[in-house]
C-alpha cells in the first residue's frame, strides 16, 4: 500500500507540469493533444518491445481499452483549451472537479447508492470552483472548458479502474494512446477546418516540449496511475489529484507571473478545494483504522 501511495504522489507531481507544457507549447489544443497521444503511443510501443511485455489480448479487448483512451484524449483537448482561453492556474483548479463528477457518475454507472461523504466533499470542491468562476469574467470560457474536461477525466478514471484489475498497465496505456491517436486523428481535419492554423508541424522547441510531456507527464504518469488503481479507489485517486493545482500554480506564479492575474476570490476558492483534499485524507485514514 505504501508503494501505491508513493506512486500516486509521484503521478500528482508529474501532473503538476502538464498545464505548464500546455502553456509553453504554441500549438492549439487539438494538435497539441494529438501529438501528445501520438508520441506517447510510440514510446509505449518501444517500451513494450524492449522489455518484452506480453500483448496477448484479442481484438475485442483492444477496442474496449482504446475506447477508454478516447475519454482521456477528449479530456486533454478541453483541458488545454481551458488553459489557452484562461491561464494555467484556472485550468488546473478546474481539474479538481474530477472528484465531484466521479462521485456523481460512479454510482450511476455501477447502479449503487451515492456515498454521502463523497458528495459532501465534492460539494466543497464545487463551491471552491464557483468562487473561482467569478473572479474574472474574461476567463469564464476557459473555466467552462475546464469543467467539461474534468467530467471526461472522471469517466476515464472510472473506466480505467475497471481495466486495471484485468490487464497490464503498460498494455492498457499503449492501446489507450493508440486509440486516442487514431480517434482524434480522424476528427482532426474537421477540427482544423473550423480552427485553421498556419502549420500543423511543430517547431523544434515545441517538439522537445512534446517529447518531455509524452515521456514524463503521459507514459510515466498514466502507467503509475493505472498501477495505483489496483490498490486505491478511483474517488481517492481523483481527490488526491486535487493537489495538482498547488504544484502547477506555484510554477505558474514563479515562471509566468500569474499571481498578478488572480484576486481574493480565487484564493478563497482554492482554500475550499484544498479543504476537500484534507478532509478526504482524514476520512480515508479513519476508515482504514
Amino acid at each position: 500500500m505504501k508503494k501505491s501511495y508513493f506512486l500516486l504522489h509521484t503521478a500528482v507531481v508529474l501532473a503538476g507540469f502538464t498545464g505548464v507544457f500546455g502553456k509553453l507549447i504554441t500549438l492549439n489544443e487539438g494538435l497539441l493533444t494529438w501529438y501528445r497521444v501520438f508520441f506517447s503511443s510510440i514510446f509505449l510501443f518501444l517500451f513494450i518491445k524492449i522489455f518484452k511485455v506480453s500483448k496477448s489480448i484479442n481484438t475485442k479487448e483492444k477496442i474496449k481499452i482504446a475506447k477508454v483512451g478516447l475519454l482521456i484524449t477528449i479530456h486533454w483537448v478541453f483541458f488545454y483549451a481551458s488553459i489557452k482561453y484562461s491561464n494555467i492556474s484556472v485550468g488546473v483548479v478546474c481539474y479538481s472537479l474530477t472528484s465531484f463528477f466521479t462521485a456523481l457518475f460512479k454510482p450511476l454507472l455501477d447502479k449503487k447508492r451515492f456515498v454521502f461523504s463523497e458528495m459532501v466533499l465534492s460539494g466543497i470542491t464545487l463551491l471552491g470552483i464557483s468562487l473561482i468562476f467569478h473572479f474574472d469574467s474574461s476567463y469564464q470560457l476557459g473555466i467552462i472548458f475546464g469543467v467539461v474536461s474534468s467530467a471526461f477525466a472522471a469517466l476515464y478514471t472510472i473506466g480505467n479502474e475497471r481495466l486495471a484489475s484485468s490487464y497490464d498497465s503498460r498494455i492498457i496505456n499503449y492501446y489507450q494512446m493508440f486509440g486516442g491517436t487514431i480517434g482524434l486523428g480522424l476528427l482532426l481535419p474537421i477540427y482544423l477546418y473550423f480552427f485553421p492554423v498556419k502549420s500543423i508541424i511543430p517547431e523544434w522547441k515545441d517538439t522537445i516540449y512534446l517529447v518531455l510531456l509524452s515521456v514524463f507527464c503521459t507514459v510515466a504518469l498514466y502507467v503509475s496511475v493505472t498501477e495505483v488503481l489496483k490498490k486505491i479507489p478511483a474517488f481517492t485517486v481523483n481527490l488526491s489529484f486535487n493537489l495538482e493545482p498547488i504544484y502547477a500554480i506555484i510554477i505558474a506564479f514563479v515562471f509566468f507571473n500569474e499571481g498578478k492575474e488572480v484576486n481574493f476570490s480565487f484564493y478563497v476558492g482554492l482554500f475550499f478545494v484544498l479543504l476537500s483534499v484534507v478532509l478526504q485524507s482524514v476520512i480515508f485514514v479513519r476508515r482504514k483504522k
